[in-house]
């Protein structure tokens, strides 16, 4: 299994897994297969797929110390890009849709719902991040401040955590909600607790 990582073929296949999902909503919306509501149903789609990217990510550390398999973090990187990947579709599919890209309505939109405001300030973290992730990036930052930025993948859950929970408060229905606050609080739990043990 181990060697199979190592394999560069190993890394495009997982990018032809991540993107798979999204390329099928393309298929599905050209084929008008989307249901009777085709905006809200690639909205939610988008989102949700935002989500499972961000645990894979979150997932990939605690995985390789339990495994001892290093060579699973030249993963996360591009795992992180499909994060990104998915959030700005998300954005864009509520841009279009829900908003028609009028500026004006999209900031008073801001204003009047909180939860769009946080998944927007979860975006401009994912694109800082993103604009960040290349090797020259790093040697710009420098080891130690690139790697505290990065941290802020932490806030970004937390924030896409609430704004997905603000979103069904509306339909008080949270089921879906607390399976991903679980998953996520599990992850950041297990980072807590390995950095209380290190001081």
């Amino acid at each position: 299994m181990r060697g199979l990582l190592c394999h560069p073929a190993a890394w495009w296949a997982l990018l032809a897994l991540g993107c798979g999902p999204g390329v099928w909503l393309v298929v599905q919306t050209l084929q008008d297969q989307l249901g009777p509501n085709p905006a809200e149903a690639l909205i939610r789609a988008t989102g949700d797929w935002t989500l499972r990217s961000l645990c894979l990510v979150l997932l990939v550390t605690p995985l390789r110390t339990w495994l001892g398999w290093p060579e699973l973090l030249r993963f996360r990187r591009m795992l992180g890009l499909l994060v990104f990947g998915y959030a700005s579709l998300h954005l864009l599919c509520y841009a279009w849709f829900d908003m028609g890209f009028d500026l004006a309505d999209t900031l008073q939109d801001l204003i009047k719902r909180p939860f769009i405001w946080l998944g927007f300030s979860a975006f401009v973290m994912l694109l800082a991040l993103a604009a960040t992730s290349f090797n020259r990036a790093v040697r710009w930052l420098g080891g130690k401040r690139w790697q505290r930025l990065h941290r802020a993948v932490y806030l970004v859950a937390v924030l896409a955590v609430l704004h997905f929970w603000w979103m069904r408060a509306g339909k008080q229905d949270f089921a879906e909600v607390l399976v991903y606050a679980g998953i996520l609080a599990g992850l950041l739990g297990w980072r807590a607790l390995r950095a209380l043990r290190r001081s």
